[in-house]
Formats: structure tokens, C-alpha cells, sequence
């Protein structure tokens, strides 16, 4: 597997030994406050050898293509090279488990979803506290949730459709692609803070969700933008509204939630990168300078946006306070809803 990666990248497959012995499994490991580890070579320029961004889902995915545009800008600007190690699993419990224990060198960063904020909460058990355990560097970058719903279903806007769900209580029904999903979740905010009763059609495929919403099976979904907009675009799906605080650029003609009837509703996918708790000050600052200004460039705006994927940066003080606020939202709609995963 190392060669086979090696190959994929044009690097030297002994050169990646040391990232994958750093990678070993760690479910139920012991912190020993004697042996935490060290920032090693803090005198010395950063990055002083290659490095590891761990991303927390599978290749192919929004996730790994913001993760392998970054490492490509960082590799080029730094003159090192960032290699991205995908670790999926457990909605991304697995890579934040890894990236928590790792050297606070700078060495390894991480780049995770907005799952890193629900799954403490969802799952019955973890071993990493979003707070505690990592060091925020940059809010990356959002995909809007979009309210979509079935062509035929009498509703053309969110007013009337919770008119229409508050008439027929448990007799409309949405897809998901399983419990605990951004789908779901955001679909049990909507219902919270509009006072509406739906129910919920897991699905364990995203193609049989999308499938059965354009086939009339299920009435409404709420995925995100970059899946959903062909559909839109072909009259297969009616979009209502966006999720996000601020309207969507590439579907810049829809409210957003607040705006179409739900005060305060806020929900987007974001993406973030952090560092393992410890790192020093001065490579949390050196990595969150050449990001926030890798995101600025026009080619990597260009090229994200052009996928419905929204630039954000910022510093690690707005991300850390965005971390504090996130948990508890989600936590109560976790509690409210029962989603679980074991």
C-alpha cells in the first residue's frame, strides 16, 4: 500500500515509512501525562521535513479535494512536501483519534468536516475531545446545505411547505443517508425550530436517496450543494432554500433559511484545519498565514467555487470560538432527535 501511494504522488516510498508507523491504531490508548509529546525542533524552521495532512474521509469526497488542493499549494510554498493521508471511518472519529496523539511538531495537521463537532455527542463513546486535543489553525471552507424537495409535492417555498407539514403531521417524509448524517441532522433542526413533524428514510447509498427523492418515493432531502446542483439545475429537484447564515454563490437566487421563515437557522458542511493540542504558537501562526492566503489566490478560489465549494479562512481565535458554539448546537439536536451511532 505505501508503494502504491508513493506511486500516486511521485515520491520516494521509504519517504513515507515514518508517516504510517506514526499511524498505527490507537483505539483505546492511555495518555501518560509523563510521555506527552514534545514540540521537537521549535528553534528551527517550519517545516523543517515533510508533512502529513490527515483527512477524515475517503479520496474523492469534498474533504479530499480541498485537502489535496491545499497540500498541493503548501508543497509548492513550502518546498516540502504535504502529503494527504486519507483516514476514513466512524464518520471521522478514526483520523481525529490519530491527528489528537500525534508529535505537536507541525509535522501532522488535520483537515475534518463538521462531524468533528457532533460525533462526541453522537457516538456512545470517544477518544478525543474537539476542545481539548487539537489546535485550531483555519475555518476552510463551507458547502451549503440545500433544502430540495420532490417537483410534484404542493409546497414552492419553506413557509409553505411547514404550512403543509403542520397539516398533515407524520405523513411527509424525508431522506437521509443514515442516522446522524449532515442530512439528517440539519433535516431535525429544520423540524425543532419550525415546530413540524417528518419522517425519517435513512438510506445507506447516496445514489438510492437521490434516486427515490427524484422518483417521488420520498418528498424532501437536504443535501449539499455540490451533489444536488445538476438536479436543480434539470428541474429534478425543487430547491427551497439554503441552509448557510449568507446565500450561496452558486445559487445565489435562493434564501437562506433565516430569510424564507426560520430565524437564526444556520446549518452549513464546513471544513477546517487544525493541529494536535501543544503545537506551538509560532507554526499555528506560520500555517495559518499560508493558508488563509493559498485560499486567496484566484486559482484556488476559481477552482473550488466552480464545485459549489465557498471559501472561508480566518484565524485560529474565530475558529476556535465557531468549535464552542458548534458542540452544544448539535449535541441538543443529537438529544432532541435520538440519532445514534454505536
Amino acid at each position: 500500500m505505501i508503494r502504491q501511494l508513493a506511486r500516486g504522488t511521485g515520491i520516494a516510498w521509504a519517504a513515507l515509512l515514518p508517516f504510517f508507523a506514526l499511524a498505527a491504531p490507537v483505539h483505546g490508548a492511555a495518555k501518560d501525562p509523563s510521555t506527552l509529546r514534545q514540540a521537537q525542533g521549535s528553534g528551527q524552521a517550519f517545516p523543517g521535513r515533510p508533512v502529513r495532512m490527515v483527512a477524515a474521509f475517503a479520496p474523492g469526497g469534498s474533504v479530499d479535494i480541498v485537502a489535496r488542493l491545499l497540500a498541493q499549494k503548501l508543497t509548492e510554498s513550502w518546498g516540502q512536501q504535504v502529503v494527504v493521508d486519507n483516514r476514513p471511518g466512524a464518520g471521522g472519529n478514526v483520523s481525529a483519534e490519530i491527528v489528537a496523539r500525534a508529535p505537536n511538531d507541525g509535522h501532522t495537521i488535520y483537515i475534518c468536516s463538521a462531524s468533528f463537532v457532533v460525533n462526541p455527542s453522537l457516538y456512545g463513546k470517544s477518544l478525543y475531545d474537539p476542545v481539548r486535543d487539537f489546535a485550531p489553525v483555519s475555518l476552510v471552507s463551507l458547502v451549503q446545505n440545500v433544502l430540495v424537495a420532490h417537483p410534484a409535492l404542493p409546497a414552492k417555498s419553506v413557509n409553505e411547505l411547514v404550512a403543509l407539514a403542520k397539516s398533515k403531521p407524520g405523513q411527509i417524509n424525508y431522506a437521509s443517508t443514515g442516522s446522524g448524517t449532515s442530512g439528517h441532522l440539519v433535516m431535525e433542526l429544520f423540524k425543532s425550530m419550525s415546530g413540524i413533524d417528518l419522517v425519517h428514510v435513512p438510506y445507506k447509498v447516496i445514489g438510492q436517496a437521490q434516486a427515490d427523492l427524484m422518483g417521488g418515493q420520498v418528498s424532501l432531502w437536504f443535501p449539499t450543494a455540490p451533489g444536488a446542483l445538476p438536479h436543480i439545475q434539470a428541474g429534478r429537484m425543487r430547491a427551497l432554500a439554503v441552509a448557510g447564515a449568507k446565500r450561496s454563490s452558486t445559487l445565489p437566487e435562493l434564501p437562506t433559511m433565516s430569510e424564507a421563515g426560520v430565524p437564526g437557522f444556520e446549518a452549513s458542511t464546513w471544513y477546517a484545519l487544525l493541529a494536535p493540542a501543544g503545537t506551538p504558537r509560532h507554526i499555528v501562526a506560520k500555517l495559518n498565514g499560508d493558508v488563509v492566503r493559498i485560499l486567496k489566490q484566484p486559482e484556488v478560489h476559481g477552482r473550488l467555487t466552480a464545485m459549489a465549494i465557498e471559501i472561508v479562512g480566518g484565524s485560529p481565535d474565530e475558529l476556535a470560538r465557531h468549535i464552542r458554539s458548534e458542540i452544544p448546537k448539535w449535541a441538543r439536536v443529537v438529544k432532541q432527535s435520538g440519532a445514534r451511532v454505536d
